[in-house]
């Protein structure tokens, strides 16, 4: 972008830019298939995934008036969100239901307002989201996780031209949506071996007397609804 003035950056973040020709498209789209298909490549995606995770639990526990004590971030991609509040209710299921599908819900934001052309306004809305996650991270692997993240974002937004822009917007919109559903399965296959006994959907099942299962449907719905219409925007039909 380089923009030489305030007016300049403003007309980036608020204009609309075009779209990448199709052939972009789908790389793109096979490329995130592959960080999230690829089991090497997803040990390390997969942290993507919980900064958005711990994000959605935060971002719902402050909209509900909770205390939000901080987020943790770990090395073996699993996270943690600390809040305190009404034990019970409302805003406590939510909370507690916001972490599964939140990258699926992020991704189909950004298909929106992709297909709407505003790459680069996409760029900055994650730089900005990851800031508030930053601000919220109280251990070294987190910040350093958050940080990269955000940094590589930035770059490529302040730095990048127009087609390495909308190349990689692409990309991380493919991924959400698409690395949405993986989580969740993975939830399952846990609770299947009981190795997830306090797992959000077992949680949600004790808050709620719904079982365990039911939540996990619901995580499923949420993801792959958001893939099946995040594809639909993202994908060139004429």
């Amino acid at each position: 972008m380089q923009p030489h003035s305030i007016s300049q950056v403003w007309d980036q973040l608020t204009g609309t830019q075009a779209m990448p020709n199709s052939t972009v498209i789908w790389a793109t789209a096979v490329l995130a298939l592959l960080a999230v298909g690829w089991r090497t490549v997803w040990q390390l995606t997969r942290n993507v995934v919980t900064i958005a995770h711990e994000g959605g639990h935060a971002l719902v526990a402050l909209l509900m008036r909770r205390r939000l004590h901080g987020i943790r971030l770990h090395s073996d991609t699993s996270g943690l969100t600390v809040s305190s509040g009404k034990p019970h209710g409302p805003g406590m299921v939510l909370t507690a239901a916001a972490g599964y599908v939140a990258p699926s819900l992020l991704g189909l934001g950004g298909a929106w307002m992709l297909a709407a052309g505003h790459t680069t306004g996409l760029l900055w809305a994650v730089v900005a989201l990851l800031l508030c996650v930053l601000i919220e991270v109280r251990n070294a692997y987190g910040v350093l996780t958050v940080l990269l993240t955000g940094g590589l974002c930035f770059a490529v937004s302040w730095f990048g031209n127009a087609q390495l822009q909308g190349a990689f917007a692409y990309l991380c919109v493919w991924f959400l949506l698409l690395a949405g559903v993986r989580p969740v399965l993975e939830l399952q296959t846990k609770r299947a071996r009981g190795q997830a006994r306090d797992s959000d959907a077992d949680q949600l099942a004790r808050l709620t007397r719904l079982p365990g299962l039911f939540w996990v449907g619901v995580f499923l719905v949420v993801s792959l609804g958001s893939l099946l219409v995040g594809a639909r925007w993202l994908i060139p039909w004429t």
